[in-house]
């Protein structure tokens, strides 16, 4: 018994000393979180396929293609178009071909066919990004009077620029 005394008082003073409460300090501060989100539009095209054409009908011959753009929310974009690759097009009579040969068409902006696409900066498609797409139609047309045109597949490429 005379040993456990001494070992039971040093383990109460221990456990005094353990007891006392700790003086821990802190400090705060605050971290800044930012990000920037700058103007971006993507464009997509859907093509505008005049499928068969009977050029002997005298008729004129109608299609519909166009494109999509996706724009950051607020960003103001302008979609343009060129003249195509047919040698020797306008805005107005744009040329699909075939070898050397070569039908002509154009791209309106209304369903009336009344406002050549592309002819002058007053036919260009203007809109406000959304953050989500934005379709617009283009309406062609293959005017009648070329009756003389071989069978064949024509083929045209129009670059359409969205500008952001």
């Amino acid at each position: 018994m005379k040993t456990f005394k001494p070992l039971l008082g040093s383990m109460i003073a221990v456990s005094a000393i353990a007891a006392q409460p700790a003086f821990a300090q802190s400090a705060d501060s605050t971290l800044a979180v930012s990000a920037t989100v700058s103007n971006n539009c993507v464009i997509s095209t859907t093509p505008l396929d005049f499928a068969t054409v009977d050029v002997t009908s005298g008729n004129d011959v109608d299609g519909t293609g166009g494109f999509s753009v996706t724009c950051t929310s607020g960003a103001n974009w302008t979609a343009t178009a060129d003249a195509a690759t047919g040698s020797g097009a306008t805005f107005a009579a744009r040329q699909m071909t075939n070898g050397t040969e070569v039908m002509t068409y154009a791209l309106y902006t209304d369903a009336a066919r009344s406002t050549v696409w592309g002819d002058a900066t007053a036919t260009d498609i203007d809109g406000v990004g959304t953050g989500a797409a934005q379709a617009t139609t283009i309406y062609g047309r293959i005017p009648s009077g070329q009756s003389a045109l071989p069978s064949g597949t024509y083929n045209d490429t129009v670059t359409v620029t969205v500008t952001y």
